[in-house]
């Protein structure tokens, strides 16, 4: 007989959870990723809740803290056999609390997005998720693009900061043993760009990608794609159409579409105007 939810304990997550983490993926028919796990799980919080009956969990999620403005809130996932309970509200419900004053954002599916409104998010846009291999049909501007050297970190910091909103080094600074390619675009001596392609499964996922404009996008695509044989996947706020028209010609295809979401404030920080895609949906 299965105790009454709200009897359930919630713990912390720890890197021994990747596996149970994954095969809670796999339960609801998602990649395993237990790549994306590990640094979700290093970089941030998770919470979750084991069955009772010892069948691994019942519900996890991972909040990525970014300091006193902004945290992400990630990876919500129900084992099948608890779907529809409660349970997922009763595990948000317990990490707004935790998060207290602190503004809080997410990706939506179709599915959960109900639940987020009923907890106080609001909508501020859209993202596609593209994947495909890229084709080189439509050429990129021929920008100066360079792999990334250690002497580029604190400049990439600072660009981040300053697009981003506020401040995500704890994240960033992972990015080279995270990422299989980490490119910059330079300009005049300048930094105007960069972005990753790390392994997600049969793929690389590109991201993030903070440029000074779409062209500059396109020429640290086009660097990542050139170093890989692998498909590409990338999220895309939807307000770079520019960017999304051309990574389709290129051979991209939608497979998804998700609800950018804030809570306790009227967008997220920063300038979206150059950030064309976030390291991951789940780390905001």
């Amino acid at each position: 007989m299965r105790l009454p939810l709200e009897q359930l304990p919630i713990r912390r997550l720890t890197q021994e959870d990747i596996g149970a983490c994954a095969d809670l993926c796999e339960d609801r028919g998602w990649l395993r990723e237990e790549h994306k796990w590990g640094l979700l799980l290093t970089a941030g919080t998770g919470y979750g809740i084991d069955d009772p009956s010892g069948k691994g969990l019942v519900t996890v999620c991972v909040v990525t803290s970014y300091g006193p403005g902004l945290a992400a809130i990630g990876m919500v996932l129900v084992a099948e056999r608890y779907a529809r309970q409660g349970i997922g509200r009763l595990l948000m419900e317990h990490v707004i609390a935790e998060a207290g004053d602190t503004p809080l954002t997410l990706y939506a599916t179709a599915n959960g997005q109900p639940l987020y409104e009923q907890l106080g998010f609001t909508d501020v846009g859209r993202s596609e998720m593209l994947k495909g291999r890229f084709g080189f049909t439509e050429p990129a501007p021929a920008l100066p693009v360079r792999p990334a050297t250690a002497e580029d970190l604190q400049t990439v910091l600072r660009l981040d900061n300053e697009i981003f909103g506020v401040d995500r080094t704890p994240m960033i600074t992972r990015l080279p043993a995270f990422a299989d390619h980490l490119r910059v675009a330079e300009q005049d001596g300048e930094i105007t760009g960069f972005a990753a392609a790390w392994p997600n499964m049969d793929t690389h996922v590109v991201g993030p990608l903070i440029a000074r404009d779409t062209a500059t996008a396109q020429a640290l695509v086009a660097s990542l794609a050139a170093a890989t044989d692998r498909p590409l996947r990338t999220d895309v706020d939807n307000r770079h159409g520019a960017l999304l028209t051309w990574l389709k010609a290129n051979g991209l295809e939608q497979i998804a579409t998700t609800t950018i979401m804030v809570r306790s404030l009227p967008d997220l920080p920063g300038d979206r105007s150059r950030r064309f895609a976030p390291l991951t949906v789940a780390a905001g």
